[in-house]
Protein backbone atom coordinates (compact mmCIF):
# COMPACT_ATOMS: atom_id res chain seq x y z
CA UNK A 1 0.00 0.00 0.00
CA UNK A 2 1.54 3.70 -1.02
CA UNK A 3 0.76 5.66 1.95
CA UNK A 4 1.03 9.20 1.73
CA UNK A 5 1.46 12.54 4.68
CA UNK A 6 -0.24 15.68 3.82
CA UNK A 7 0.11 18.89 6.43
CA UNK A 8 -0.57 22.18 5.84
CA UNK A 9 1.99 25.35 5.52
CA UNK A 10 1.81 26.01 9.40
CA UNK A 11 3.52 22.79 10.40
CA UNK A 12 7.33 23.87 11.17
CA UNK A 13 9.80 21.50 9.78
CA UNK A 14 12.86 22.04 7.81
CA UNK A 15 12.58 22.02 3.92
CA UNK A 16 14.74 19.21 3.71
CA UNK A 17 12.43 16.79 5.68
CA UNK A 18 9.64 17.86 3.59
CA UNK A 19 11.29 16.66 0.47
CA UNK A 20 13.13 13.79 1.91
CA UNK A 21 9.96 11.76 3.49
CA UNK A 22 7.81 13.48 0.41
CA UNK A 23 5.39 15.16 2.50
CA UNK A 24 2.55 17.30 0.37
CA UNK A 25 2.00 20.91 1.61
CA UNK A 26 -1.66 22.66 1.48
CA UNK A 27 -0.34 26.21 1.19
CA UNK A 28 -1.61 29.17 3.30
CA UNK A 29 -1.93 32.61 1.67
CA UNK A 30 -1.04 36.13 3.26
CA UNK A 31 -2.51 39.31 1.62
CA UNK A 32 -1.17 42.66 2.34
CA UNK A 33 -2.90 45.11 0.01
CA UNK A 34 -3.14 43.91 -3.70
CA UNK A 35 -0.15 41.45 -2.85
CA UNK A 36 -0.43 37.76 -2.13
CA UNK A 37 1.90 35.69 -0.69
CA UNK A 38 1.83 31.74 -0.97
CA UNK A 39 3.65 29.83 2.13
CA UNK A 40 5.34 27.08 0.52
CA UNK A 41 7.90 26.75 3.40
CA UNK A 42 10.74 27.94 0.81
CA UNK A 43 13.26 29.09 3.32
CA UNK A 44 14.13 32.21 0.83
CA UNK A 45 10.84 33.75 0.80
CA UNK A 46 10.31 32.99 4.72
CA UNK A 47 13.31 35.29 5.13
CA UNK A 48 12.08 37.99 2.60
CA UNK A 49 8.76 38.02 4.47
CA UNK A 50 10.40 38.55 7.67
CA UNK A 51 12.63 40.94 6.75
CA UNK A 52 9.80 42.62 5.51
CA UNK A 53 8.33 41.98 8.77
CA UNK A 54 11.28 43.88 10.71
CA UNK A 55 11.20 46.59 8.66
CA UNK A 56 7.74 47.41 9.78
CA UNK A 57 5.34 45.84 7.05
CA UNK A 58 2.24 44.02 9.12
CA UNK A 59 -1.12 44.22 8.01
CA UNK A 60 -1.15 40.97 6.41
CA UNK A 61 -4.28 38.67 6.28
CA UNK A 62 -3.92 34.59 6.17
CA UNK A 63 -6.04 32.54 3.58
CA UNK A 64 -5.97 29.16 4.18
CA UNK A 65 -6.54 26.20 1.33
CA UNK A 66 -10.23 26.07 0.57
CA UNK A 67 -12.36 23.25 0.38
CA UNK A 68 -12.65 23.31 -3.48
CA UNK A 69 -8.54 23.67 -3.68
CA UNK A 70 -8.13 20.53 -1.19
CA UNK A 71 -10.75 18.19 -3.31
CA UNK A 72 -8.97 19.59 -6.78
CA UNK A 73 -5.39 18.56 -5.45
CA UNK A 74 -6.41 15.21 -3.81
CA UNK A 75 -8.36 14.45 -7.10
CA UNK A 76 -5.56 15.53 -9.69
CA UNK A 77 -2.78 14.20 -7.90
CA UNK A 78 -3.07 12.35 -4.65
CA UNK A 79 -5.49 9.70 -5.64
CA UNK A 80 -3.05 8.46 -7.91
CA UNK A 81 0.23 9.16 -6.40
CA UNK A 82 -1.36 7.17 -2.82
CA UNK A 83 -3.44 4.30 -1.69
CA UNK A 84 -4.55 6.26 1.53
CA UNK A 85 -3.41 9.36 2.89
CA UNK A 86 -3.25 11.01 6.34
CA UNK A 87 -3.85 14.67 6.39
CA UNK A 88 -2.76 16.08 9.38
CA UNK A 89 -3.46 19.58 9.95
CA UNK A 90 -3.07 22.54 12.25
CA UNK A 91 -5.47 22.92 15.39
CA UNK A 92 -9.01 23.07 14.29
CA UNK A 93 -8.79 25.82 17.12
CA UNK A 94 -6.14 27.80 15.52
CA UNK A 95 -7.61 27.50 11.75
CA UNK A 96 -9.84 26.17 9.49
CA UNK A 97 -8.11 23.63 7.27
CA UNK A 98 -8.74 21.23 9.24
CA UNK A 99 -12.51 22.25 8.33
CA UNK A 100 -12.19 22.58 4.85
CA UNK A 101 -10.23 19.00 5.01
CA UNK A 102 -12.79 17.09 6.73
CA UNK A 103 -15.61 18.89 4.41
CA UNK A 104 -13.40 18.04 1.28
CA UNK A 105 -12.81 14.62 1.57
CA UNK A 106 -16.51 13.80 1.29
CA UNK A 107 -16.05 15.10 -2.19
CA UNK A 108 -12.95 13.38 -2.44
CA UNK A 109 -14.29 9.82 -1.65
CA UNK A 110 -16.83 10.00 -3.65
CA UNK A 111 -15.44 10.86 -6.98
CA UNK A 112 -11.85 9.30 -6.70
CA UNK A 113 -12.96 6.40 -8.28
CA UNK A 114 -13.45 7.22 -11.79
CA UNK A 115 -10.23 9.22 -11.76
CA UNK A 116 -8.30 6.06 -10.61
CA UNK A 117 -10.03 4.45 -13.45
CA UNK A 118 -9.33 6.43 -15.99
CA UNK A 119 -5.44 6.02 -14.85
CA UNK A 120 -5.54 1.71 -15.03
CA UNK A 121 -5.70 1.72 -11.12
CA UNK A 122 -7.53 -0.49 -9.43
CA UNK A 123 -8.40 -0.77 -5.66
CA UNK A 124 -9.93 1.53 -3.08
CA UNK A 125 -8.53 4.82 -1.77
CA UNK A 126 -8.60 6.37 1.75
CA UNK A 127 -7.69 9.46 3.04
CA UNK A 128 -8.04 10.29 7.15
CA UNK A 129 -7.92 13.95 7.98
CA UNK A 130 -6.52 14.33 11.62
CA UNK A 131 -6.85 17.42 14.00
CA UNK A 132 -2.92 17.95 15.43
CA UNK A 133 -4.46 19.67 18.51
CA UNK A 134 -1.41 21.60 18.61
CA UNK A 135 0.74 24.16 16.48
CA UNK A 136 3.34 24.93 14.56
CA UNK A 137 6.16 23.18 16.18
CA UNK A 138 3.92 20.51 17.96
CA UNK A 139 2.40 19.97 14.77
CA UNK A 140 6.01 19.32 13.32
CA UNK A 141 6.43 16.55 15.78
CA UNK A 142 3.46 14.47 15.07
CA UNK A 143 3.90 15.11 11.10
CA UNK A 144 7.54 13.86 11.49
CA UNK A 145 6.79 10.97 13.54
CA UNK A 146 3.76 9.97 11.02
CA UNK A 147 5.97 10.47 7.60
CA UNK A 148 9.00 8.16 9.06
CA UNK A 149 6.72 5.08 9.82
CA UNK A 150 5.21 5.83 6.46
CA UNK A 151 8.47 5.54 4.66
CA UNK A 152 9.24 2.33 7.08
CA UNK A 153 6.07 0.64 5.66
CA UNK A 154 4.36 0.39 9.06
CA UNK A 155 0.81 -0.08 8.54
CA UNK A 156 -2.40 2.15 8.63
CA UNK A 157 -3.55 1.25 11.74
CA UNK A 158 0.04 1.53 13.68
CA UNK A 159 0.24 4.87 12.20
CA UNK A 160 -3.18 5.93 12.88
CA UNK A 161 -2.78 4.80 16.79
CA UNK A 162 0.64 6.29 16.89
CA UNK A 163 -0.95 9.81 15.77
CA UNK A 164 -3.46 9.40 17.88
CA UNK A 165 -1.47 9.07 20.76
CA UNK A 166 0.80 11.91 20.19
CA UNK A 167 -2.52 14.64 19.34
CA UNK A 168 -2.40 13.87 23.04
CA UNK A 169 0.74 13.80 24.39
CA UNK A 170 2.61 16.57 22.03
CA UNK A 171 2.99 19.89 24.13
CA UNK A 172 4.05 23.10 21.78
CA UNK A 173 5.45 26.26 23.64
CA UNK A 174 5.79 29.47 22.01
CA UNK A 175 7.33 32.96 22.91
CA UNK A 176 7.20 36.40 21.20
CA UNK A 177 10.26 38.54 20.69
CA UNK A 178 8.05 42.04 21.70
CA UNK A 179 4.32 41.84 22.57
CA UNK A 180 3.38 45.18 19.89
CA UNK A 181 2.65 43.13 16.73
CA UNK A 182 1.13 39.95 18.81
CA UNK A 183 -1.19 42.43 20.40
CA UNK A 184 -1.87 44.58 17.19
CA UNK A 185 -2.80 41.10 15.37
CA UNK A 186 -5.07 40.34 18.48
CA UNK A 187 -7.36 43.42 17.96
CA UNK A 188 -7.86 43.03 14.38
CA UNK A 189 -9.40 39.00 14.80
CA UNK A 190 -10.94 40.25 18.16
CA UNK A 191 -8.95 39.01 20.79
CA UNK A 192 -7.79 41.38 23.70
CA UNK A 193 -5.87 38.97 25.66
CA UNK A 194 -3.45 41.17 25.29
CA UNK A 195 -4.85 44.49 26.63
CA UNK A 196 -2.86 48.09 26.91
CA UNK A 197 -2.55 47.94 30.31
CA UNK A 198 -0.60 44.38 30.47
CA UNK A 199 1.20 45.57 26.82
CA UNK A 200 2.60 48.63 28.15
CA UNK A 201 3.77 46.82 31.41
CA UNK A 202 5.21 44.11 29.39
CA UNK A 203 6.93 46.25 27.32
CA UNK A 204 8.39 48.54 30.16
CA UNK A 205 9.42 45.47 32.16
CA UNK A 206 10.73 43.08 28.83
CA UNK A 207 8.24 40.24 30.42
CA UNK A 208 7.36 37.52 27.34
CA UNK A 209 3.94 35.54 27.62
CA UNK A 210 4.96 31.89 26.78
CA UNK A 211 2.18 30.47 25.08
CA UNK A 212 1.47 26.56 25.32
CA UNK A 213 -0.25 24.67 23.03
CA UNK A 214 -2.11 21.48 24.76
CA UNK A 215 -4.89 18.87 23.73
CA UNK A 216 -6.22 21.23 21.03
CA UNK A 217 -6.35 24.16 23.58
CA UNK A 218 -4.05 27.02 23.88
CA UNK A 219 -2.99 30.15 25.95
CA UNK A 220 -0.29 31.28 28.15
CA UNK A 221 0.87 29.48 30.54
CA UNK A 222 3.78 31.73 31.87
CA UNK A 223 5.27 35.30 32.18
CA UNK A 224 8.97 35.31 31.98
CA UNK A 225 10.93 38.61 31.89
CA UNK A 226 13.42 38.85 29.10
CA UNK A 227 13.56 36.90 26.03
CA UNK A 228 17.08 35.47 26.50
CA UNK A 229 16.32 33.89 29.85
CA UNK A 230 12.68 32.64 28.80
CA UNK A 231 14.30 30.88 25.29
CA UNK A 232 16.86 29.75 28.20
CA UNK A 233 13.70 28.27 30.68
CA UNK A 234 12.21 26.63 27.53
CA UNK A 235 15.55 24.99 26.77
CA UNK A 236 15.72 23.75 30.29
CA UNK A 237 12.44 22.37 30.90
CA UNK A 238 12.64 20.58 27.55
CA UNK A 239 15.99 19.21 28.55
CA UNK A 240 14.25 18.00 31.77
CA UNK A 241 11.60 16.22 29.88
CA UNK A 242 14.13 14.34 27.28
CA UNK A 243 15.69 12.84 30.45
CA UNK A 244 12.53 11.84 31.79
CA UNK A 245 11.89 10.10 29.08
CA UNK A 246 9.83 11.49 25.51
CA UNK A 247 7.15 9.27 24.08
CA UNK A 248 8.69 10.23 20.76
CA UNK A 249 11.88 11.02 19.83
CA UNK A 250 11.93 14.12 18.24
CA UNK A 251 12.02 17.64 18.83
CA UNK A 252 10.74 20.09 16.93
CA UNK A 253 12.07 24.33 17.35
CA UNK A 254 11.96 27.40 15.37
CA UNK A 255 12.37 31.05 15.18
CA UNK A 256 10.82 33.92 13.52
CA UNK A 257 13.65 34.85 11.05
CA UNK A 258 17.48 32.53 10.72
CA UNK A 259 16.95 29.73 12.68
CA UNK A 260 21.16 29.65 12.78
CA UNK A 261 20.14 32.24 15.52
CA UNK A 262 19.19 29.61 17.91
CA UNK A 263 22.24 28.33 17.70
CA UNK A 264 23.61 31.50 19.70
CA UNK A 265 21.23 31.23 22.32
CA UNK A 266 21.97 30.65 25.85
CA UNK A 267 21.31 27.17 26.73
CA UNK A 268 21.31 25.87 23.04
CA UNK A 269 24.04 23.86 23.25
CA UNK A 270 23.08 22.07 26.94
CA UNK A 271 20.13 20.91 25.21
CA UNK A 272 21.92 19.42 21.66
CA UNK A 273 24.35 17.68 23.95
CA UNK A 274 21.24 16.12 26.05
CA UNK A 275 19.01 14.96 23.00
CA UNK A 276 22.16 13.33 21.34
CA UNK A 277 22.85 11.40 24.53
CA UNK A 278 19.60 10.24 24.69
CA UNK A 279 19.10 9.54 20.67
CA UNK A 280 16.90 12.09 20.55
CA UNK A 281 16.74 14.07 16.92
CA UNK A 282 16.47 17.65 17.01
CA UNK A 283 14.45 19.39 13.59
CA UNK A 284 15.24 23.39 13.75
CA UNK A 285 13.57 25.56 11.10
CA UNK A 286 12.32 28.84 10.09
CA UNK A 287 8.86 29.48 11.56
CA UNK A 288 6.09 29.37 8.99
CA UNK A 289 4.59 32.59 8.09
CA UNK A 290 1.24 31.50 9.91
CA UNK A 291 2.88 32.07 13.23
CA UNK A 292 5.14 34.75 11.91
CA UNK A 293 2.20 37.08 10.83
CA UNK A 294 0.18 36.69 14.46
CA UNK A 295 3.62 36.86 17.22
CA UNK A 296 5.54 38.87 14.72
CA UNK A 297 9.64 38.05 13.99
CA UNK A 298 11.79 37.11 16.19
CA UNK A 299 9.84 34.69 18.16
CA UNK A 300 11.05 31.13 18.83
CA UNK A 301 8.82 27.64 19.63
CA UNK A 302 9.85 24.41 20.71
CA UNK A 303 7.95 21.20 20.92
CA UNK A 304 8.26 17.73 22.19
CA UNK A 305 5.89 14.99 23.49
CA UNK A 306 5.50 13.90 27.02
CA UNK A 307 3.34 12.08 28.83
CA UNK A 308 3.57 14.44 31.94
CA UNK A 309 1.55 17.91 31.75
CA UNK A 310 4.88 20.49 31.93
CA UNK A 311 4.46 23.31 34.24
CA UNK A 312 6.60 26.72 33.63
CA UNK A 313 7.85 28.63 37.09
Amino acid sequence: MRLGIVTDSACDLPRSFFDEYGITILPISFRSGDKVLVDQRDPAITQAFYERLVAGESDHESVAFTKEQIEDLFLSRLVLDYDYVFCITLSSSRGVTFENASQASFAILNRYREVRQKAGLSGPFRLRVVDSKNFFPGQGVIVAEAARMAKRDATVTQIADRIDELTKTTQGFLMPAELGHLRNQGRKRGDKSVGFLSYALGTALDIKPIVRAYRGHTGPIAKIRGFDAGVKQLFDVTRRQIAKGLTTNTICMSYGGDPEKVKQMPGYNELIDTAAANNVEVLLSEMGLTAGVNIGPGGFAIAFASNEEVAIE
